[in-house]
Protein backbone atom coordinates (compact mmCIF):
# COMPACT_ATOMS: atom_id res chain seq x y z
CA UNK A 1 0.00 0.00 0.00
CA UNK A 2 1.49 3.46 -0.62
CA UNK A 3 -0.02 6.95 1.25
CA UNK A 4 -0.64 9.35 -1.53
CA UNK A 5 -0.64 13.00 -0.65
CA UNK A 6 -1.92 15.99 -2.30
CA UNK A 7 -1.27 19.57 -0.76
CA UNK A 8 -4.21 22.19 -1.72
CA UNK A 9 -7.63 21.39 -2.85
CA UNK A 10 -7.86 24.09 -5.55
CA UNK A 11 -8.66 24.20 -9.15
CA UNK A 12 -5.29 21.73 -8.93
CA UNK A 13 -5.78 20.06 -6.06
CA UNK A 14 -8.99 18.85 -6.18
CA UNK A 15 -8.95 17.38 -10.09
CA UNK A 16 -5.93 15.96 -8.56
CA UNK A 17 -7.38 13.89 -5.90
CA UNK A 18 -9.93 12.41 -7.80
CA UNK A 19 -7.69 11.22 -10.47
CA UNK A 20 -5.13 10.09 -8.31
CA UNK A 21 -8.53 7.72 -6.75
CA UNK A 22 -8.66 6.59 -10.59
CA UNK A 23 -5.84 5.83 -11.03
CA UNK A 24 -4.22 4.42 -7.45
CA UNK A 25 -4.68 0.94 -6.75
CA UNK A 26 -7.84 -0.13 -4.40
CA UNK A 27 -5.19 -0.31 -1.52
CA UNK A 28 -3.22 3.13 -1.98
CA UNK A 29 -4.30 5.40 0.51
CA UNK A 30 -5.35 8.81 -0.81
CA UNK A 31 -4.87 12.08 1.63
CA UNK A 32 -5.63 15.49 0.55
CA UNK A 33 -4.41 18.53 3.29
CA UNK A 34 -6.08 21.91 2.40
CA UNK A 35 -6.16 25.23 5.12
CA UNK A 36 -9.83 25.86 3.65
CA UNK A 37 -12.87 23.72 4.40
CA UNK A 38 -14.30 24.18 0.83
CA UNK A 39 -13.49 24.05 -2.75
CA UNK A 40 -13.71 27.63 -3.99
CA UNK A 41 -14.44 28.15 -8.11
CA UNK A 42 -12.29 30.90 -8.62
CA UNK A 43 -12.97 31.91 -11.83
CA UNK A 44 -16.07 33.28 -10.90
CA UNK A 45 -14.78 35.96 -7.95
CA UNK A 46 -14.94 38.86 -10.38
CA UNK A 47 -18.77 38.49 -10.14
CA UNK A 48 -18.58 38.01 -6.91
CA UNK A 49 -16.29 41.20 -6.25
CA UNK A 50 -19.63 43.21 -8.23
CA UNK A 51 -22.59 41.55 -6.23
CA UNK A 52 -23.59 39.10 -9.08
CA UNK A 53 -22.71 36.28 -6.96
CA UNK A 54 -22.80 35.34 -3.09
CA UNK A 55 -19.56 33.62 -2.25
CA UNK A 56 -21.31 30.97 -0.78
CA UNK A 57 -22.66 30.04 -4.44
CA UNK A 58 -19.63 29.22 -5.60
CA UNK A 59 -18.31 26.60 -2.90
CA UNK A 60 -18.12 23.31 -2.36
CA UNK A 61 -18.06 21.38 1.23
CA UNK A 62 -14.72 19.42 1.06
CA UNK A 63 -15.10 16.86 3.49
CA UNK A 64 -18.41 15.22 2.45
CA UNK A 65 -17.63 14.69 -1.31
CA UNK A 66 -13.80 13.23 -0.37
CA UNK A 67 -15.46 11.05 1.97
CA UNK A 68 -17.71 9.58 -0.64
CA UNK A 69 -15.01 9.14 -2.98
CA UNK A 70 -12.52 7.34 -0.13
CA UNK A 71 -10.16 9.85 0.15
CA UNK A 72 -9.06 11.41 3.38
CA UNK A 73 -9.22 15.01 4.44
CA UNK A 74 -7.16 17.16 6.79
CA UNK A 75 -8.62 20.44 7.29
CA UNK A 76 -5.00 22.41 8.22
CA UNK A 77 -2.35 24.61 6.69
CA UNK A 78 1.39 23.27 6.11
CA UNK A 79 3.28 24.59 8.87
CA UNK A 80 6.91 22.16 7.09
CA UNK A 81 7.79 19.90 4.67
CA UNK A 82 10.98 17.28 5.38
CA UNK A 83 11.25 15.82 1.82
CA UNK A 84 14.62 13.57 2.77
CA UNK A 85 12.65 11.74 5.16
CA UNK A 86 9.21 11.98 3.46
CA UNK A 87 7.13 13.95 6.01
CA UNK A 88 5.46 17.08 6.62
CA UNK A 89 3.62 18.84 9.55
CA UNK A 90 0.57 20.87 10.15
CA UNK A 91 -0.46 23.83 11.34
CA UNK A 92 -2.84 21.41 13.44
CA UNK A 93 0.16 19.97 14.95
CA UNK A 94 -0.16 16.58 13.17
CA UNK A 95 2.62 14.84 11.12
CA UNK A 96 1.82 13.41 8.37
CA UNK A 97 4.39 10.65 6.31
CA UNK A 98 4.00 9.96 2.67
CA UNK A 99 5.28 7.87 -0.17
CA UNK A 100 4.47 10.23 -2.78
CA UNK A 101 3.79 13.92 -2.50
CA UNK A 102 1.86 16.33 -5.07
CA UNK A 103 1.79 20.12 -4.46
CA UNK A 104 -0.95 21.52 -5.58
CA UNK A 105 -1.11 24.34 -3.21
CA UNK A 106 -1.45 27.33 -6.03
CA UNK A 107 0.58 30.69 -5.26
CA UNK A 108 1.01 33.07 -2.24
CA UNK A 109 -0.07 36.33 -3.16
CA UNK A 110 3.03 39.27 -3.06
CA UNK A 111 0.69 42.03 -1.67
CA UNK A 112 3.76 43.00 0.38
CA UNK A 113 6.24 43.61 -2.49
CA UNK A 114 4.57 46.99 -3.35
CA UNK A 115 3.45 49.39 -0.67
CA UNK A 116 0.15 50.16 -0.05
CA UNK A 117 -1.09 46.71 -2.62
CA UNK A 118 -3.83 44.92 -1.24
CA UNK A 119 -6.47 44.05 0.71
CA UNK A 120 -4.59 45.20 3.87
CA UNK A 121 -3.73 48.39 1.80
CA UNK A 122 -6.07 50.79 -0.41
CA UNK A 123 -6.58 48.00 -3.29
CA UNK A 124 -9.18 44.89 -3.60
CA UNK A 125 -7.88 41.42 -4.78
CA UNK A 126 -10.27 38.80 -6.76
CA UNK A 127 -7.80 36.63 -5.85
CA UNK A 128 -9.54 34.30 -3.76
CA UNK A 129 -13.11 34.46 -3.06
CA UNK A 130 -12.80 35.83 0.64
CA UNK A 131 -10.82 38.48 -1.08
CA UNK A 132 -13.79 39.02 -3.87
CA UNK A 133 -16.67 39.24 -0.66
CA UNK A 134 -14.28 41.48 0.48
CA UNK A 135 -14.44 43.44 -2.42
CA UNK A 136 -18.15 42.90 -2.91
CA UNK A 137 -18.33 45.19 -0.04
CA UNK A 138 -16.24 47.83 -0.87
CA UNK A 139 -17.80 48.22 -4.76
CA UNK A 140 -21.71 48.74 -3.32
CA UNK A 141 -20.21 51.56 -1.24
CA UNK A 142 -18.40 52.98 -4.12
CA UNK A 143 -21.55 52.63 -6.05
CA UNK A 144 -23.33 55.23 -3.55
CA UNK A 145 -20.03 57.63 -4.19
CA UNK A 146 -18.74 56.56 -7.73
CA UNK A 147 -15.22 58.54 -8.57
CA UNK A 148 -12.60 56.88 -10.57
CA UNK A 149 -11.25 53.50 -10.98
CA UNK A 150 -7.60 51.93 -11.39
CA UNK A 151 -7.69 47.97 -12.49
CA UNK A 152 -4.93 46.05 -13.66
CA UNK A 153 -1.77 44.00 -13.11
CA UNK A 154 1.54 44.55 -11.10
CA UNK A 155 5.17 43.90 -11.89
CA UNK A 156 5.42 40.12 -12.10
CA UNK A 157 2.27 39.18 -11.79
CA UNK A 158 1.24 35.75 -13.78
CA UNK A 159 -2.26 36.21 -14.64
CA UNK A 160 -3.93 38.85 -16.45
CA UNK A 161 -7.49 37.26 -18.08
CA UNK A 162 -8.94 38.44 -14.37
CA UNK A 163 -7.46 41.80 -14.88
CA UNK A 164 -9.17 42.20 -18.13
CA UNK A 165 -12.79 40.53 -17.17
CA UNK A 166 -13.13 42.55 -13.82
CA UNK A 167 -12.28 46.04 -16.38
CA UNK A 168 -15.40 45.21 -18.67
CA UNK A 169 -17.50 43.30 -15.85
CA UNK A 170 -17.20 46.60 -13.49
CA UNK A 171 -17.93 48.94 -16.75
CA UNK A 172 -20.90 46.54 -17.97
CA UNK A 173 -22.19 47.20 -14.16
CA UNK A 174 -21.83 50.71 -14.04
CA UNK A 175 -23.45 51.08 -17.02
CA UNK A 176 -26.20 48.97 -15.77
CA UNK A 177 -26.78 51.48 -12.71
CA UNK A 178 -26.71 54.28 -15.11
CA UNK A 179 -23.52 55.48 -13.41
CA UNK A 180 -20.79 55.03 -15.89
CA UNK A 181 -20.45 58.38 -16.65
CA UNK A 182 -19.21 59.24 -13.81
CA UNK A 183 -16.31 56.79 -13.51
CA UNK A 184 -12.95 57.21 -15.19
CA UNK A 185 -11.16 54.27 -16.01
CA UNK A 186 -7.36 52.97 -16.13
CA UNK A 187 -6.52 50.17 -16.83
CA UNK A 188 -2.68 49.59 -15.80
CA UNK A 189 -0.56 46.79 -16.29
CA UNK A 190 2.96 45.10 -16.38
CA UNK A 191 2.50 43.76 -19.89
CA UNK A 192 3.94 44.99 -22.49
CA UNK A 193 0.91 45.89 -24.66
CA UNK A 194 -2.77 45.23 -24.11
CA UNK A 195 -3.46 41.96 -24.74
CA UNK A 196 -0.10 40.31 -24.34
CA UNK A 197 -1.92 38.15 -21.59
CA UNK A 198 1.57 36.80 -20.20
CA UNK A 199 1.59 34.63 -23.32
CA UNK A 200 2.83 37.44 -26.01
CA UNK A 201 -0.79 37.23 -26.89
CA UNK A 202 -3.13 34.53 -28.62
CA UNK A 203 -4.71 35.54 -31.94
CA UNK A 204 -5.53 38.91 -32.20
CA UNK A 205 -5.89 39.23 -28.51
CA UNK A 206 -4.15 42.29 -28.72
CA UNK A 207 -6.33 44.01 -31.56
CA UNK A 208 -9.70 42.52 -29.93
CA UNK A 209 -8.64 43.88 -26.57
CA UNK A 210 -7.82 47.21 -27.18
CA UNK A 211 -11.01 48.00 -29.55
CA UNK A 212 -12.72 46.65 -26.88
CA UNK A 213 -11.22 49.16 -24.26
CA UNK A 214 -12.10 51.85 -26.67
CA UNK A 215 -15.17 51.42 -27.07
CA UNK A 216 -15.70 51.17 -23.50
CA UNK A 217 -13.63 54.26 -22.79
CA UNK A 218 -11.08 52.68 -20.49
CA UNK A 219 -7.59 54.41 -20.80
CA UNK A 220 -4.80 52.19 -20.87
CA UNK A 221 -1.15 52.13 -19.27
CA UNK A 222 1.35 49.19 -20.30
CA UNK A 223 5.12 48.63 -19.36
CA UNK A 224 3.64 49.83 -16.10
CA UNK A 225 5.81 49.45 -12.46
CA UNK A 226 3.86 50.34 -9.42
CA UNK A 227 6.40 52.28 -7.29
CA UNK A 228 3.40 52.28 -4.41
CA UNK A 229 -0.35 52.97 -3.47
CA UNK A 230 -1.60 55.91 -1.02
CA UNK A 231 -4.75 56.55 0.26
CA UNK A 232 -6.32 57.59 -3.20
CA UNK A 233 -3.52 57.86 -5.31
CA UNK A 234 -1.38 55.30 -7.40
CA UNK A 235 2.07 56.33 -8.42
CA UNK A 236 2.94 54.28 -11.64
CA UNK A 237 6.27 54.51 -13.36
CA UNK A 238 5.85 54.04 -17.19
CA UNK A 239 8.88 51.98 -18.48
CA UNK A 240 10.84 51.92 -21.09
CA UNK A 241 12.57 49.13 -23.23
CA UNK A 242 15.61 50.27 -22.34
CA UNK A 243 15.02 49.89 -18.55
CA UNK A 244 14.51 53.37 -17.91
CA UNK A 245 11.54 55.33 -16.36
CA UNK A 246 9.78 56.57 -19.53
CA UNK A 247 6.83 58.69 -17.48
CA UNK A 248 5.89 58.61 -13.98
CA UNK A 249 1.77 58.86 -13.32
CA UNK A 250 0.03 60.07 -9.94
CA UNK A 251 -3.33 58.42 -11.06
CA UNK A 252 -6.00 59.33 -8.00
CA UNK A 253 -8.59 56.70 -7.97
CA UNK A 254 -11.88 55.51 -5.57
CA UNK A 255 -11.73 52.09 -6.28
CA UNK A 256 -8.51 49.93 -7.58
CA UNK A 257 -8.02 46.34 -7.69
CA UNK A 258 -4.65 45.15 -9.00
CA UNK A 259 -3.32 41.26 -9.84
CA UNK A 260 -0.36 41.17 -7.20
CA UNK A 261 2.34 38.93 -8.30
CA UNK A 262 2.84 35.60 -7.08
CA UNK A 263 5.77 33.16 -5.14
CA UNK A 264 5.67 30.16 -3.78
CA UNK A 265 4.02 29.47 -0.53
CA UNK A 266 6.14 30.18 2.97
CA UNK A 267 6.92 26.85 4.29
CA UNK A 268 8.27 25.51 0.60
CA UNK A 269 10.40 28.43 0.66
CA UNK A 270 14.34 27.79 0.53
CA UNK A 271 14.05 23.82 0.39
CA UNK A 272 16.93 23.32 -2.43
CA UNK A 273 16.22 21.03 -5.19
CA UNK A 274 12.44 21.23 -4.63
CA UNK A 275 11.43 25.35 -5.18
CA UNK A 276 13.38 28.05 -7.00
CA UNK A 277 14.23 31.28 -6.05
CA UNK A 278 10.69 32.52 -6.41
CA UNK A 279 9.53 29.35 -4.38
CA UNK A 280 8.02 27.33 -7.47
CA UNK A 281 7.97 24.02 -7.60
CA UNK A 282 10.55 22.71 -10.50
CA UNK A 283 9.66 19.99 -12.32
CA UNK A 284 10.01 18.18 -15.62
CA UNK A 285 7.98 17.36 -18.80
CA UNK A 286 6.18 14.84 -15.98
CA UNK A 287 5.60 17.08 -13.19
CA UNK A 288 8.11 15.15 -11.15
CA UNK A 289 11.15 16.99 -8.98
CA UNK A 290 14.19 15.82 -10.17
CA UNK A 291 16.39 16.22 -6.49
CA UNK A 292 12.87 14.06 -4.78
CA UNK A 293 11.38 11.86 -7.51
CA UNK A 294 8.60 10.90 -5.53
CA UNK A 295 7.31 14.51 -5.67
CA UNK A 296 4.89 16.21 -8.55
CA UNK A 297 3.34 19.46 -8.50
CA UNK A 298 0.58 20.87 -10.75
CA UNK A 299 -0.72 24.24 -11.01
CA UNK A 300 -0.01 27.68 -10.51
CA UNK A 301 2.57 26.96 -7.83
CA UNK A 302 5.01 25.16 -10.45
CA UNK A 303 7.74 27.10 -12.16
CA UNK A 304 7.58 28.29 -15.71
CA UNK A 305 9.90 30.41 -17.40
CA UNK A 306 8.67 33.45 -18.41
CA UNK A 307 8.03 33.51 -22.95
CA UNK A 308 10.59 36.27 -23.63
CA UNK A 309 11.64 39.47 -22.01
CA UNK A 310 10.20 42.19 -21.21
CA UNK A 311 10.53 45.87 -19.70
CA UNK A 312 8.67 45.16 -17.30
CA UNK A 313 8.56 41.16 -14.80
CA UNK A 314 5.84 39.29 -16.91
CA UNK A 315 4.92 35.81 -15.09
CA UNK A 316 3.42 32.93 -17.47
CA UNK A 317 -0.57 31.72 -16.30
CA UNK A 318 -1.31 28.49 -15.56
CA UNK A 319 -4.99 27.88 -16.86
CA UNK A 320 -7.16 25.22 -17.10
CA UNK A 321 -6.53 23.12 -19.85
CA UNK A 322 -3.01 23.22 -18.96
CA UNK A 323 -3.43 22.25 -15.38
CA UNK A 324 -5.72 19.29 -16.47
CA UNK A 325 -3.02 18.09 -18.46
CA UNK A 326 -0.26 18.66 -15.33
CA UNK A 327 -2.97 16.31 -13.30
CA UNK A 328 -3.29 13.48 -16.15
CA UNK A 329 0.28 12.96 -16.63
CA UNK A 330 0.97 13.27 -13.29
CA UNK A 331 -1.42 10.77 -11.83
CA UNK A 332 -0.72 8.35 -14.56
CA UNK A 333 3.46 8.83 -13.58
CA UNK A 334 2.63 7.87 -10.33
CA UNK A 335 1.09 4.81 -11.23
CA UNK A 336 3.71 3.79 -13.62
CA UNK A 337 6.20 4.11 -11.02
CA UNK A 338 4.04 2.56 -7.95
CA UNK A 339 4.28 -0.47 -10.95
CA UNK A 340 7.69 -0.48 -11.43
CA UNK A 341 8.24 1.21 -14.73
CA UNK A 342 9.02 4.88 -15.11
CA UNK A 343 6.68 8.08 -15.92
CA UNK A 344 6.00 8.52 -19.63
CA UNK A 345 2.76 10.75 -19.75
CA UNK A 346 3.67 14.21 -20.53
CA UNK A 347 1.26 17.27 -20.38
CA UNK A 348 0.47 18.84 -23.14
CA UNK A 349 0.15 22.33 -21.49
CA UNK A 350 -2.55 23.73 -23.68
CA UNK A 351 -4.37 26.71 -23.19
CA UNK A 352 -8.60 27.65 -23.14
CA UNK A 353 -9.90 30.63 -21.97
CA UNK A 354 -13.39 32.27 -21.60
CA UNK A 355 -13.08 35.74 -20.64
CA UNK A 356 -16.84 37.20 -19.62
CA UNK A 357 -17.24 40.93 -20.04
CA UNK A 358 -20.32 40.87 -18.74
CA UNK A 359 -22.66 41.27 -21.70
CA UNK A 360 -20.22 39.60 -24.22
CA UNK A 361 -16.54 38.76 -23.85
CA UNK A 362 -13.70 36.43 -26.04
CA UNK A 363 -12.34 32.86 -25.80
CA UNK A 364 -8.83 31.94 -26.91
CA UNK A 365 -7.43 28.42 -27.62
CA UNK A 366 -3.57 28.34 -27.43
CA UNK A 367 -1.82 24.59 -28.67
CA UNK A 368 0.58 25.04 -26.70
CA UNK A 369 0.20 27.43 -24.54
CA UNK A 370 3.86 29.11 -25.19
CA UNK A 371 4.87 30.40 -28.85
CA UNK A 372 5.07 29.15 -31.91
CA UNK A 373 1.89 27.08 -31.74
CA UNK A 374 -0.28 24.60 -33.59
CA UNK A 375 -3.57 26.01 -32.59
CA UNK A 376 -3.20 30.15 -32.21
CA UNK A 377 -7.23 31.38 -31.94
CA UNK A 378 -9.23 33.99 -30.55
CA UNK A 379 -12.96 35.09 -30.69
CA UNK A 380 -15.45 36.85 -29.27
CA UNK A 381 -19.47 37.59 -28.78
CA UNK A 382 -22.13 37.46 -26.42
CA UNK A 383 -21.54 33.63 -26.58
CA UNK A 384 -18.64 33.56 -24.27
CA UNK A 385 -20.54 35.04 -21.41
CA UNK A 386 -23.29 32.60 -21.52
CA UNK A 387 -20.82 30.51 -22.04
CA UNK A 388 -18.78 31.08 -18.89
CA UNK A 389 -22.39 31.08 -16.97
CA UNK A 390 -22.74 27.36 -18.43
CA UNK A 391 -19.08 26.74 -17.28
CA UNK A 392 -19.09 27.58 -14.00
CA UNK A 393 -21.88 25.28 -13.29
CA UNK A 394 -20.60 22.43 -15.15
CA UNK A 395 -17.62 22.63 -12.93
CA UNK A 396 -19.01 23.42 -9.73
CA UNK A 397 -21.65 20.28 -10.15
CA UNK A 398 -18.65 17.99 -11.42
CA UNK A 399 -17.32 18.62 -7.88
CA UNK A 400 -19.72 18.17 -5.80
CA UNK A 401 -20.43 14.70 -7.79
CA UNK A 402 -16.61 13.88 -7.43
CA UNK A 403 -15.77 13.56 -11.51
CA UNK A 404 -12.44 13.48 -12.58
CA UNK A 405 -13.54 13.23 -16.16
CA UNK A 406 -11.24 16.13 -18.59
CA UNK A 407 -13.17 18.48 -20.53
CA UNK A 408 -10.97 21.24 -21.27
CA UNK A 409 -10.30 19.76 -24.60
CA UNK A 410 -13.94 18.77 -25.52
CA UNK A 411 -14.67 22.50 -24.62
CA UNK A 412 -11.66 24.03 -26.97
CA UNK A 413 -12.96 22.44 -30.05
CA UNK A 414 -16.62 23.57 -29.14
CA UNK A 415 -16.05 27.11 -28.89
CA UNK A 416 -14.17 26.99 -31.98
CA UNK A 417 -16.95 24.98 -33.42
CA UNK A 418 -19.52 27.65 -32.30
CA UNK A 419 -17.55 30.25 -33.85
CA UNK A 420 -17.23 28.61 -37.46
CA UNK A 421 -20.52 27.53 -37.38
CA UNK A 422 -21.52 31.43 -37.24
CA UNK A 423 -19.58 32.22 -40.03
Amino acid sequence: MAHIVVIGAGLGGVPMALEMRNRARNEDKITVVCDQPTFNFTPSNPWVAVDWRQADQIKVELEPMFTRKKIDFIHAGLKTLDPKNNTMSLTDGQNVDYDYLIIATGPELAFDEIEGLGPDGYTVSICTTDHADNARKKWLEFVEDPGPIIVGAAQGASCYGPAYEFAMIMDTDLRKRKIRDKVPMTYVTAEPYVGHLGLDGVGDTKGMLESEMRNRHINWITNARIKKVQDGLMIVEEMGEDGSVAATHELPFKHSMMLPAFRGIKPLMGLEGLVNPRGFVTVDEHQQNKTYPNIFSVGVCIAIPPVGPTAVPVGVPKTGFMIESMVRAAAHNIREIMDGGKPTHEGTWNAVCLADFGDGGFAFVAMPQIPPRNVNWASGGKWVHWGKIAFEKFFIGKVKRGVAEPFYEKMALDIMGITKSKK
